[in-house]
């Protein structure tokens, strides 16, 4: 799925009381040592019985240690906020939002989409801060499951809606190039909380417009 799904109440035109508040996660604050993530690349090359001396991969250390804390470094955000001034309270949905992480098991990258709605409260939010929520917690080691629920916990935290949903759909390619070798499989997980998950008309329509059969979370 690639096309997203924005409901979303008019504005009108009118900007008012906006709140920003920047986002600065403890993974922001891990200190790197880059001089010595390449030493240690060019180890494991030599451990895996290459010849780091070769000029093909005179380089490669730095390349390989540049591209993982790249991957593994957060990018700050300031997640802007609005008041509902109207009282919208229907779903509001950012749908195949393409993201991809690492898997902490085997350091391969998992990728996919994602699906990310919620019913407001007091408060909305600008659509495209939803992307920049699935950017932030994707750069880090860990597993789908644990990534669904920290996306989730952050809007419940930054909005506080009456209800929040998060679906990722993702292939990992610990599966599909090592071990079983299955290519084109997906693991779907979901975070359903609130008016999203009890409430069935609403649940039903999140998954549904997030491409997935029945209204059960």
């Amino acid at each position: 799925m690639t096309t997203s799904d924005l409901a979303a109440p008019a504005a009108g035109g009118r900007i008012l009381h906006a709140v920003t508040e920047t986002v600065s996660p403890d993974e922001c604050e891990r200190s790197v040592d880059r001089i010595g993530a390449i030493a240690a690349a060019e180890d494991l090359l030599a451990a895996l019985g290459r010849d780091v001396d070769s000029p093909h991969l005179a380089d490669t250390p730095r390349r390989f240690a540049d591209a993982l804390i790249e991957m593994l470094t957060p990018r700050e955000f300031s997640p802007t906020t609005f008041p509902n001034d109207d009282g919208y309270d229907e779903l509001v949905l950012v749908a195949g939002i393409p993201f991809h992480s690492l898997c902490e098991h085997h350091l391969l990258p998992f990728r996919g989409v994602a699906h990310l709605g919620y019913v407001p409260g007091d408060r909305l939010i600008g659509l495209s801060k939803l992307a920049r929520f699935v950017e932030q917690f994707t750069r880090d080691l860990q597993v789908q499951e644990r990534l669904t629920r920290r996306i989730a916990d952050r809007l419940l935290e930054v909005l506080d809606p009456r209800g929040v949903g998060v679906v990722l759909e993702a292939e990992h390619l610990c599966m599909s190039l090592r071990g079983v070798q299955v290519e084109g499989t997906r693991t779907v997980t979901s975070t359903l909380v609130g008016v999203v998950r009890d409430d069935e008309r609403i649940r039903g329509e999140f998954l549904a417009r997030c491409g997935l059969r029945g209204s059960e979370g």
